[in-house]
């Protein structure tokens, strides 16, 4: 009988790319074509509540019942003329996925029936908030939730082969009012991030009203045979191969990145960038990435929570786009060990309403003094709270990344490039004039600061947080995560950070001092309380651990602690001061994360049972069944076979290791499920129950190496990386 993974090889190898077509050969003919956007909400609506609509979403003003009514209607006329049939809310719980409860436009009304969709529709809807993570905040018996319409992100029309859906972004909350999602927290830190920006913004630019963060995210993914993937439990179930050895050919060559896409592959990147483009997600690149069979898609940026909406969408939109080209999609950090990782780098900057960049340095001193506070205040603000944003990146995937020589290391960095850190240097050993000279210059013994070129230094890829010339990137982002989480920090750390700064320059002012000496003073004051968070060296060396360690920078390597910055006293004031968390919000999130943790810890544990179980040990055994029969056989004739002895010794040791180490952990994991106290729980998974993993791996790998091929059940590395 043929096993799985010969059959699967074969499916693999006679695939045939559909085929697929772009409606039309320029973008621009479809490119938000599903997208309730600008342009369709004018077709649709009254000049009066389209201008009430576009307030709320540049001011956040409130819409009324009856301008709620008419949007309904005018967003139900547009979706049904483009053939939809039903709606959602479609919201982002803390399951790190995205969620939606369908309902159709349809009514029973008289003899009859009629298409309705009510404006309280549209605002509210109240799936059942039982089943998702809450923390402790809600009960099992409780069940209420609610939805409520975000009309910064717009609705959108989701296609499949069995119709079209109205989706409309929506925030989640509890019955009592607390978040029960990711977007709520960030609508609230972006908003006090906006108020603060503006305030600080004043002192430069009296024209500006509004500040927007902006984020491009660079989406990292794999992709395997969907035959291939199906045959390996491992991948099914967890999202990374927990077996494998590392194929003879893995990325040594460095002939994958940047390569030629295969036609495989192209055409199905092709397929899904139509569809994102039709949803208004604005791809810009594509390309192979370091590693075998792995990939990278980056739009252009974009206001920050649309961005984000729009990468979740682009997740699930990939997933689902590759089943049509029997792909599958690994999003997992780590999926295959030996080489490289995923990551989803989120490039973040400040826009002002009228078009600046405040991360972009000026031609003026003026300009550049107005970017030195926004650019030292973010410095500052990720010196302050460095444990808190490494929190905001921790997941049980992302520690199998961070630090692993393809990615930054969980001490938190930041990277400036020689010629800013030059003239941070010297504003910081600088003596600050009193009086303005004639000249403008604000202080004695520096130049001007040189206009900085775009990307004007190497780009450090060891760093976490590095400037790339007009906007900072956090590289530490893991590509499975929803970034709404370290947004939320970084905007919210920046928020206070701008507050106390204009509430010190302030101070200097009615002190008497001049408001450009005033700034500067604050500036220079930060540079140098800040100076130990930036690093231009390589991240990867022993020499960096042993350096930030006398630093006093964390290098929190696991996720259970890493975690335990939500809880500081420090953390506490940060999202009291800025709105976003209520001390029981907080705590629920962090038990949310804890259990996320350990739970993934459990099934990956239960997976490397189960396969080692039922696959890899039956088929060790057979092959071994088969040697020590051909040793019989060679006896019988008078022939000694020393190879074939050591070879069945060898097994033998391998899956006596495996087999006492797999029953260990399962008792090692009963002990571990018996701990009440969450963050215990999740700590001793990761200290206990994991230090099996590599042992068990290790050994079941020497299997693979040593097995009649032909009899090895998964699918090895070089199927899984090679084959597209």
């Amino acid at each position: 009988m043929k096993s799985l993974r010969t059959i699967a090889l074969k499916e693999a190898q006679n695939r045939i790319s559909p085929e697929v077509k772009s409606p039309s050969a320029k973008i621009s003919d479809f490119f938000g074509a599903n997208v309730f956007d600008k342009k369709k909400m004018r077709d649709f609506l009254s000049k009066d509540v389209y201008e009430k609509l576009i307030s709320s979403i540049n001011q956040g003003e409130l819409i009324n019942s009856d301008d709620a009514n008419q949007i309904a209607t005018a967003m139900k006329a547009w979706a049904m003329s483009a053939g939809a049939t039903h709606y959602t809310h479609w919201f982002q719980p803390l399951t790190g996925t995205t969620a939606e409860k369908h309902d159709s436009f349809f009514e029973p009304s008289g003899d009859g029936a009629i298409e309705k969709f009510a404006g309280s529709a549209l605002v509210q809807q109240e799936p059942d908030a039982s089943s998702f993570p809450n923390g402790g905040i809600r009960n099992t018996f409780e069940a209420r939730g609610y939805t409520a319409w975000d009309p910064s992100s717009p609705a959108f029309i989701m296609e499949s082969k069995a119709g079209k859906t109205l989706c409309i972004p929506t925030v989640f909350v509890s019955y009592t009012g607390e978040a029960l999602d990711y977007k709520a927290p960030l609508l609230k830190a972006l908003a006090a991030l906006d108020k603060a920006a503006v305030d600080v913004c004043q002192y430069f630019d009296k024209s500006i009203t509004k500040v927007n963060a902006s984020l491009g995210i660079e989406q990292e993914y794999f992709l395997v045979d969907e035959s291939l993937f199906n045959a390996r439990p491992d991948l099914l179930l967890t999202g990374r191969a927990l077996f494998g050895h590392m194929s003879a050919k893995g990325q040594q060559l460095e002939d994958h990145y940047f390569g030629s896409i295969p036609e495989r592959v192209f055409t199905y990147m092709v397929d899904f960038e139509n569809e994102a483009l039709k949803l208004g997600i604005p791809l810009k690149t594509r390309h192979n990435e370091v590693a075998p069979s792995q990939f990278e898609c980056a739009p252009i940026y974009e206001e920050i929570n649309l961005a984000i909406d729009h990468n979740q969408l682009l997740m699930d939109l990939m997933e689902k786009v590759a089943r049509r080209h029997h792909f599958r999609v690994l999003l997992h950090e780590k999926p295959y060990a030996g080489i490289n990782g995923s990551g989803k780098h989120n490039n973040w900057s400040l826009i002002t309403d009228t078009g600046k960049n405040l991360l972009a340095p000026g031609k003026t001193p003026k300009n550049n003094l107005m970017f030195l506070a926004f650019f030292v205040n973010t410095i500052k603000a990720v010196s302050e709270h460095a444990d808190l944003l490494r929190a905001s990146i921790a997941s049980v995937s992302n520690d199998h990344r961070l630090g692993a020589n393809e990615a930054p290391p969980a001490i938190i960095s930041i990277f400036l490039g020689s010629q800013l850190n030059d003239v941070l240097d010297e504003i910081e050993h600088s003596r600050i004039s009193k009086k303005i000279k004639e000249d403008n210059a604000l202080w004695l013994g520096i130049p001007k600061i040189p206009q900085i070129l775009l990307d004007n230094t190497d780009r450090n890829r060891t760093s976490p947080f590095a400037f790339t010339g007009n906007k900072f990137e956090l590289r530490a982002v893991g590509s499975s995560a929803n970034s709404s989480a370290p947004m939320t920090i970084l905007n919210a750390i920046m928020a206070e950070q701008l507050v106390k700064f204009k509430a010190e320059v302030d101070k200097l002012i009615k002190k008497g001092d001049k408001k450009d000496i005033a700034l500067l003073t604050v500036i220079k004051k930060y540079i140098k309380e800040s100076k130990s968070i930036r690093f231009e060296g390589n991240g990867y060396s022993q020499e960096w651990e042993d350096e930030a360690a006398a630093r006093g920078l964390s290098n929190i390597k696991t996720t259970p602690k890493a975690l335990d910055a939500y809880l500081t006293e420090k953390s506490a004031d940060l999202f009291a001061s800025t709105n976003i968390y209520s001390k029981r919000e907080i705590h629920a999130r962090h038990e949310i994360m804890l259990e996320n943790f350990y739970k993934k810890l459990q099934i990956e544990a239960r997976v490397m049972g189960e396969v080692a179980n039922t696959a890899i040990i039956p088929a060790a055994i057979a092959y071994q069944n088969s040697l020590i029969e051909n040793v019989k056989g060679l006896k019988e004739l008078g022939i000694e076979s020393k190879s074939s002895l050591e070879i069945v010794k060898k097994l033998s040791e391998h899956l006596d290791i495996v087999k006492s180490n797999i029953d260990a952990m399962l008792e090692e994991r009963k002990v571990t499920n018996k701990i009440e106290d969450t963050r215990e729980k999740a700590i001793a998974y990761d200290e206990k129950v994991k230090s099996y993993f590599d042992i068990i791996r290790y050994h079941a790998d020497k299997l693979e190496q040593i097995v009649d091929d032909s009899v090895w059940p998964l699918p090895k590395f070089r199927e899984l990386l090679f084959m597209k």
